[in-house]
C-alpha cells in the first residue's frame, strides 16, 4: 500500500468534537471514502480496517470518522438528527482540504453509520454510498424497518450477512444489495470478500480504475 501517513486530528461539530484519521494515496487522490462507525462501535472493525485499504490501494482518501459521542466515551447514540448533523460538518470540512474538494465523495460506514451515511447523502453532495451491515430493523422487531433510509437517491451498495439479526434489505431501484453468506451483523468472517464487494461497486461507476484489486 502505498500512501502518506495517515493524519488524525479533532474537528468541532455542532455536537461536539469529532475525530477524524485521513489517509491519502501517495498520488492525486482519486475521490475520498468518509466511513463510520457502528451505534457502539469504533473505526477500526474488521470490515472497515479492510475496505480502508483496498480503497487505498485503489487510489482513494479514506477518512474514518469518530462521532462526538464516542469520542466523549459514551455508548447510547444520540437521536439521528444529532449524528446526521455532526457527519455533515466533518464532511464539510474535509471538502474544505483543496485535494479533496473537487473528487467524487463516496460516503459510508457500518450499521449505524450506514444509515447516517444514506440519510445525509444528498444534503453531503454524495456521489455514491457504501453501506456496510446496514440494520434493517432492530432484532427481532421487523416492524420497525428502516428501509425508507435506502432511497436509492443516488447508487447505495449494501453489503449484509445473510445472518444478520438485523435484518437484510432486498434489491430496491438504486440499490445494490451483496449478501455474504455466513456472516453476521460484525461482517468480521471474511472481510476481504466484503473489500471486494466495495471495490466492484467503485470499478462499475468509474470511481476507481478497472485494474484496481
Amino acid at each position: 500500500m502505498n500512501t502518506r501517513p495517515a493524519e488524525t486530528w479533532a474537528t468541532q461539530t455542532p455536537q461536539g468534537a469529532a475525530e477524524v484519521e485521513l489517509t491519502r494515496p501517495a498520488g492525486a487522490p482519486g475521490g475520498l471514502l468518509a466511513l463510520g462507525h457502528g451505534a457502539g462501535g469504533h473505526i477500526d472493525t474488521p470490515d472497515l480496517r479492510a475496505v480502508r485499504a483496498a480503497a487505498l490501494d485503489a487510489g482513494l482518501a479514506v477518512a474514518r470518522i469518530t462521532q462526538p459521542y464516542r469520542v466523549a466515551g459514551r455508548r447510547s447514540t444520540p437521536p439521528a438528527p444529532r449524528l446526521d448533523q455532526a457527519w455533515t460538518a466533518v464532511l464539510a470540512a474535509l471538502r474544505a482540504d483543496p485535494d479533496l474538494a473537487a473528487v467524487p465523495l463516496i460516503a459510508g460506514g457500518r450499521s449505524s453509520g450506514a444509515r447516517v451515511a444514506c440519510r445525509t447523502a444528498v444534503a453531503t453532495g454524495a456521489a455514491a454510498v457504501v453501506a456496510l451491515a446496514f440494520p434493517v430493523h432492530p432484532p427481532g422487531r421487523p416492524e420497525r424497518s428502516r428501509l425508507d433510509e435506502l432511497d436509492g437517491a443516488v447508487p447505495t451498495l449494501v453489503v449484509n450477512g445473510d445472518r444478520d439479526p438485523f435484518g437484510v434489505p432486498p434489491q430496491r431501484p438504486g440499490v445494490t444489495v451483496v449478501i455474504r453468506p455466513g456472516e453476521r451483523h460484525d461482517l468480521k468472517r471474511d472481510p476481504g470478500a466484503v473489500a471486494d464487494a466495495v471495490l466492484d461497486f467503485l470499478r462499475e461507476h468509474r470511481w476507481v480504475a478497472a485494474q484496481a484489486r
